[in-house]
This record gives structure tokens, C-alpha cells and sequence, in this order.
């Protein structure tokens, strides 16, 4: 764990997925039932919930950019006395296609504000070769990719397009800087939530790695196409941060 930056690779992402992300509202339900239709874009902000206290905000945004490519964008920001904790913007990008029915992530970047820092994180995926190549923390990534393998953006795509489909998945394949680990998902029921959005029912899910200690609740919106509205991370059994949504813009 490096303090300087709240867990810096949970804050890159993993929240937000493994801990959360934001969709749009009935068309992204109505679009995600259909292979030729692709999500629809959005802009939404969460607050980040630090051990209860409120302590910056992340804002993610997903756009069309092409006949099937979309780029999927993170940033966090800090607030008050906390930009001491995590001065600069955490950043990441995601671009991915869907085929078959399945989100393949293309490319992805992360950064702490400084694209070539030793904290960035730069990835490449090869379908045909099945091959991710690239840099993590100024580590060369050379891994053959299990069919299915997601980044620490485009899983949270994939999981509301399953969850969606009336699915429920039990596990995905992520890339976590330069290893490939399978997280386990398991739905724990549901819950009504208030939220600044209105009364909203949702589906628990909880996500976790075999042989850690840390523990991802993601609650998502069924009336919002299964968009995970709030999320949080326990370390042995206590909560130490979460992501609680504020505000979601559609075209």
C-alpha cells in the first residue's frame, strides 16, 4: 500500500470498478440488449467516500468514437486537505470494441497526472495474437491473454452488459499492472437505495481475489441498465473507501 496516494492502484480504478462506474439511463439498458447497438455515451461524477469522510471526486466518461470502438475515460481529483494524500489527477483511458457479444479491450493508459511517470501504466491487446504488451510502472508486460481478459475499465462495461442480459457472472479475468488475476463475483441479493438520483432498487454484487483480504461491494441501478450507483472496499472486514454517485449526464 503507498499512503501517498490512498492505494494508489485501487484509486487508478479498481473501485470503480472492482468498484464502480457510471451508465446512461433506459438506453443503455435498451442498447446492451442487442449486439449491434454499443452503450451509449455518458458523463457522471461520484464522490469518493473516505473512511467517511468525502474526500475528492471521480468523474468518468464513456464516448463513441468510431463505427464499434469507444473510449472509456477516469479521473480523480482530490479535494481539501487530501490533495496532500493525492496531489496530482489520477487518470485513466480504456478503448475497447465489442465482438460477439463481448467487450475486448484495445488499449489502455493510466497515469498520476504525469504521463511518463514510474507510475504509468501503458497497455496493448492483441486479439489475434492473444498478447498484452506494454509497460507498468516502468515494467515490461508481456502476457498471453485468457479469452475473456478485461483492464480495470472495460470489466465495468462488461459486467452491466452481462448483468443486463439477465446473466449473472461468477468471475472475470483482469490485467492489474503487469499479472493477470481472476476476480470472483458472487450476488449477495437486493437493495433499495436513496441516492441523489432518486429512490433506486439495486442488485449487490460482491468481487475478490483468492488469497487477499480485500473485498469489493458494487451496487448496481436495474431501471439504469444495471449502472453500478455505489461502491466499496473493505480490508478485513471494515470499509475504508467507496464511490457514491452525485451526478449522470446522456446526450
Amino acid at each position: 500500500m503507498r499512503p501517498s496516494r490512498l492505494d494508489h492502484p485501487a484509486m487508478r480504478g479498481t473501485l470503480i470498478w472492482r468498484v464502480i462506474a457510471v451508465l446512461a439511463l433506459a438506453p443503455w439498458g435498451a442498447s446492451t440488449a442487442a449486439d449491434a447497438d454499443g452503450p451509449a455515451d455518458f458523463v457522471a461524477k461520484f464522490a469518493i467516500e473516505w473512511h467517511g469522510i468525502t474526500a475528492g471526486y471521480t468523474t468518468l466518461e464513456l464516448t463513441h468514437s468510431s463505427a464499434n470502438t469507444y473510449t472509456y475515460k477516469s479521473r480523480n481529483m482530490a479535494r481539501g486537505i487530501f490533495r496532500l494524500a493525492f496531489p496530482d489527477v489520477i487518470s485513466q483511458t480504456s478503448t475497447f470494441t465489442i465482438v460477439n457479444g463481448e467487450v475486448r479491450p484495445a488499449t489502455y493508459h493510466a497515469d498520476d497526472g504525469e504521463p511518463d511517470s514510474d507510475k504509468a501504466v501503458t497497455l496493448r491487446f492483441d486479439w489475434q495474437t492473444r498478447r498484452v504488451t506494454g509497460t507498468a510502472e516502468k515494467k515490461p508486460v508481456a502476457l498471453a491473454l485468457e479469452s475473456g481478459t478485461q483492464d480495470t475499465l472495460s470489466v465495468q462495461i462488461e459486467l452491466m452488459r452481462e448483468v443486463a442480459a439477465g446473466r449473472s457472472p461468477k468471475s472475470f479475468w483482469l490485467i492489474d499492472d503487469d499479472e493477470i488475476k481472476e476476480y470472483k463475483y458472487t450476488r449477495e441479493g437486493t437493495e433499495t437505495l436513496d441516492t441523489p438520483l432518486g429512490k433506486l432498487e439495486t442488485v449487490r454484487y460482491r468481487s475478490e481475489h483468492a488469497g487477499s483480504n480485500r473485498v469489493t461491494r458494487l451496487w448496481l441501478a436495474s431501471s439504469l441498465g444495471y449502472l453500478p450507483i455505489r461502491a466499496e472496499r473493505s480490508r478485513a472486514g471494515k470499509v475504508d473507501f467507496g464511490l457514491v454517485i452525485r451526478e449522470l449526464k446522456t446526450p
